[in-house]
């Protein structure tokens, strides 16, 4: 008989992928089904093996996309076909999650089961709005209650007299529909109609929204701002302490949703250091990178390694999947020979650099051709043997210009670029819904997967907001010969050099509105 496999009950947070564990990232990336709720950022399903099983599980105002007595035996059956099957819940799994029913289902089907806690929402979206839930000056009692039920018609296990005269901060979880209604009794029975009130939307990503209003007028702020869920409700002095604790909004990028084109195994540090400067990223890859089909003209390059003057390597993609294969012939990088190493760019050179190897000649700018103008100040090149490693489907300036100052040129193929079509996560399904502020280009390869799938001038005509980011010229001329103009060109031609850019074009413009106020 087969064994059982587990169930992990997995909190994962309020929204920022950031404020998942280090347990339920460990489970995520060996999980063989994800049963995932719709308040979990999708993002985190890119940690996810890639065949394993990804299963929308949510619910939206009632509308079960699976009910929860199907989804219960969903987890049950896919635990005993033997598999590994992570329960992906927002927050955390036993705060208002119905983790506790699940898992006693999991109990009385005889299925092992683990529960990992999460950053549950009443702490996370508060802490990120700038409110502590207590403060020895302002609370030293917290309550937490559910607005999901009606408290005109009664809800349950709620004693709003007590509650109302219970000194400290009130926090009301999926309240929306009824805030105005639980001010109000709040206030009947006792409780001052000048208590601060914040509502925080999406707390934690970077599309968080915060009202503030006190227990008389929050249902008149929600109805002119037409905050909708999902929110959290914070009842009590500690709200005034947000006008001095307000970190997370305050971020330079805050507000502003940004499109990352760049392959998921490479998307990671660069979504990481937007979400830190506030940005709600939206991961959409459109390319991955496999060895190459051409194996006989590397393995050719390899045996005539001694020969070449020179080694030319054009992106960091170039050196990884070069070294990975030279390193399944070779044991000693002593084999690459006496030749010495040309790189397009800096993050190739830093590459190249993590191997200890020397770059012999950069050209000040990022681009191919310029690498032909950088031999030709530095020696004449008439006559040397040179190897340009590379993808296979590349711009032919580089070995042209070359061969015309008269180099032996090898061109040869390390990888080859293939577009990505799938959703999994959604995101796409999201950005063509509702749009984005910018899109970040870290290559011509992005530029053309990205429009072959979406149509970018059209995207750009439906989307006025939107606006084009690109890492540098090469990128910029396969953008131009789609007739679409970058507004942001990195001065520095690395990812960093990009946010560089975005942070620079974000202080302007902030500059500018705060300058033309009245």
């Amino acid at each position: 008989m087969k064994p059982s496999g587990t169930v992990y009950l997995v909190g994962a947070g309020p929204g920022s992928p950031g404020l998942l564990t280090l347990r339920g990232a460990e489970l995520l990336r060996r999980a063989d089904v994800v049963v995932y709720d719709a308040l979990v950022n999708a993002e985190l399903l890119h940690m996810a093996p890639p065949g394993a099983e990804i299963i929308f599980g949510g619910k939206r105002s009632g509308e079960h996309s699976i009910p929860q007595e199907e989804l219960n035996q969903l987890l049950i059956q896919r635990a005993r076909s033997g598999k590994t099957v992570v329960r992906l819940k927002g927050g955390d799994p036993y705060v208002f999650g119905r983790g506790g029913e699940e898992a006693c289902q999991l109990v009385a089907a005889r299925i092992p089961f683990e529960v990992v806690p999460g950053v549950s929402s009443f702490m996370g979206a508060p802490s990120y709005a700038g409110i502590p839930l207590t403060h020895r000056d302002f609370a030293s009692c917290l309550t937490i209650i559910t607005g999901h039920h009606d408290p005109v018609e009664g809800a349950p296990g709620i004693d709003w007299p007590h509650l109302a005269h219970t000194p400290g901060t009130i926090v009301v979880m999926m309240g929306t529909a009824h805030i105005g209604e639980i001010a109000s009794i709040l206030v009947a029975n006792g409780k001052q109609e000048q208590t601060p009130v914040a509502l925080i939307r999406w707390g934690t990503t970077g599309h968080q929204q915060t009202i503030s209003g006190t227990l008389a007028t929050i249902a008149a702020e929600i109805a002119r701002s037409q905050f909708a869920p999902p929110t959290i409700a914070v009842i009590g002095e500690v709200v005034n302490l947000r006008s001095k604790l307000n970190w997370f909004e305050n971020r330079p990028l805050f507000g502003q949703r940004i499109v990352v084109t760049r392959s998921t195994n490479q998307a990671g540090s660069t979504t990481e250091k937007l979400s830190e400067l506030g940005a709600d990223v939206i991961e959409i890859p459109t390319i991955r990178f496999e060895n190459t089909t051409r194996t006989n003209d590397f393995v050719d390059a390899l045996v005539e390694l001694n020969s070449y003057d020179w080694l030319i390597f054009t992106s960091p993609n170039g050196v990884r999947f070069f070294f990975d294969l030279f390193f399944k012939r070779f044991q000693d990088l002593r084999d690459l020979g006496g030749a010495r190493i040309a790189a397009v760019g800096p993050a190739t050179a830093k590459k190249l650099k993590e191997l200890h190897l020397q770059v012999d000649l950069m050209p000040e700018e990022a681009i191919g051709a310029e690498i032909a103008k950088a031999f030709a100040k530095n020696e004449t090149i008439e006559n040397l043997k040179m190897c340009i490693l590379r993808a296979e489907v590349a711009n032919p300036d580089l070995p042209m210009a070359l061969e015309a100052l008269g180099a032996i040129v090898d061109d040869i193929a390390c990888y080859q670029t293939l577009p990505v079509t799938d959703d999994i996560t959604g995101s796409a399904a999201r950005f063509l819904e509702s749009g984005a502020d910018w899109v970040l280009f870290s290559s011509g390869s992005t530029v053309e997967h990205f429009h072959s799938r979406f149509n970018l001038p059209l995207l750009l005509k439906k989307f006025p907001q939107l606006k084009i980011a690109s890492i540098g010229p090469e990128t910029s001329k396969v953008l131009q010969s789609i007739k679409v103009k970058p507004h942001l060109e990195a001065r520095t031609h690395t990812m960093d050099g990009l946010i560089a850019s975005l942070l620079s074009h974000s202080s302007a413009v902030v500059s500018t509105q705060t300058e033309s106020a009245p």
